[in-house]
């Protein structure tokens, strides 16, 4: 069972502050007003009371426009301020992020395989987020390209999420190959208007038609996709 509904997965939006002196409430607040379903505060470099006073806020506004707030890497921090969930890699502490979130808290977890994803989805995660293309702001993942999506989500009991390389020019071929949403860092951080940059990016994935769009991954609005990982 997801605890997300695949629609917040949308248009997931990732904050960095190294583009354009921009901070990372400058980006996420921009996201939010550009029509973002989703941010996710990915700020490694702050101490840790910067960034609970970031999550805290974030939280709050997300919370406020019908936005999914998750904090990457810190199940803590999204506790303590009030997050949906948290966001977490492959070396990080799967089982202890679940235990920490509860039962309702989101946890999202990145994934570079269909075993990765089965080892993922029993250690509790709603959604898998899966590198499509490289990317200088995460270098060290690893591109599976439309493929590795298409493969992934052939098979998940819950959403999947691309990321890597996408903007408003290929976001809809990555709903296409299966993927419940797209997930950017600096196709809204690095862009020279932000707001702007993510409102593209929703008109781009609203433009697939809706008769073509894939089942995989998906589900109705609060509803978990039933089955099992093959």
């Amino acid at each position: 069972m997801t605890r997300v509904d695949p629609e917040a997965l949308r248009v997931y939006v990732l904050t960095s502050a190294s583009f354009g002196g921009r901070s990372h409430r400058d980006v996420a607040v921009a996201a939010i007003a550009g029509g973002a379903t989703a941010v996710q505060l990915r700020a490694p470099e702050l101490p840790d009371d910067e960034l609970f006073e970031a999550a805290t806020e974030l939280a709050d506004r997300c919370r406020e426009a019908g936005v999914l707030f998750v904090v990457n890497d810190r199940p803590d921090v999204a506790v303590a301020s009030g997050a949906a969930g948290a966001h977490l890699g492959q070396r990080d502490d799967l089982e202890g992020a679940r235990s920490s979130l509860g039962p309702d808290g989101v946890l999202g977890i990145s994934v570079g395989s269909v075993e990765q994803t089965r080892v993922a989805v029993d250690r509790g995660a709603d959604y898998v987020a899966v590198t499509v293309w490289g990317t200088s702001t995460k270098r060290e993942a690893v591109p599976g390209g439309l493929g590795l999506v298409r493969e992934i989500a052939d098979v998940s009991p819950v959403p999947v999420v691309g990321i890597g390389g996408i903007d408003a020019t290929n976001a809809a071929s990555v709903l296409a190959s299966g993927a419940a949403g797209v997930a950017v860092i600096s196709a809204v951080a690095a862009a020279t208007d932000p707001v702007d940059a993510t409102r593209a990016l929703a008109r781009a994935v609203d433009l697939e038609p809706s008769g073509s769009r894939p089942a995989r991954g998906r589900g109705r609005p609060g509803e978990a996709r039933g089955g099992r990982m093959r």
